[in-house]
């Protein structure tokens, strides 16, 4: 019975400590954090409870194409910018535009539940890093992929 309250607790604080966060961390950025509180929890414990949290809507799991997986306790609709480089992601001002999913052409069968958008680019911190020729060709790899 302690066990399930230890872990009930945690899981709050893990909630709590993402919601105050305004990046997207990783599961071991996020423990980084969680352990000011909880000297003793593990990153196991943490990724766990967010798997839990994600799987039951009160959190966002975002996952980018062989990236380690990020969160978001901002469960309102918003953008995201992806960094190619690190795989930061930011959140872009302004909203997607307005899709009524019973107005799209769809494959019979499919229900659509929701919608995505996101961008890809290079965050300040990597453009800083990379040259020019580097910048360009990771232009020409996303605009070719699209």
């Amino acid at each position: 019975m302690a066990k399930q309250r230890r872990n009930s607790k945690q899981r709050e604080v893990v909630l709590e400590e993402l919601r105050n966060m305004k990046t997207h961390p990783t599961a071991a950025e996020l423990h980084d954090v969680v352990r000011e509180r909880l000297p003793r929890i593990s990153l196991g414990t943490v990724y766990r409870n967010l798997e839990l949290l994600a799987g039951g809507g009160l959190v966002r799991k975002l996952e980018h194409g062989g990236g380690r997986a990020r969160f978001d306790g901002d469960l309102e609709q918003h953008l995201h910018v992806v960094c190619v480089a690190c795989g930061g992601v930011e959140d872009v001002a302004g909203t997607p535009a307005d899709v009524n999913a019973n107005d799209l052409a769809t494959p019979d069968g499919y229900q659509i539940f929701g919608l995505r958008v996101e961008f890809s680019g290079l965050c300040p911190d990597c453009a800083r890093r990379v040259s020019q020729e580097k910048i360009d060709q990771l232009r020409k790899n996303l605009q070719n992929n699209h």
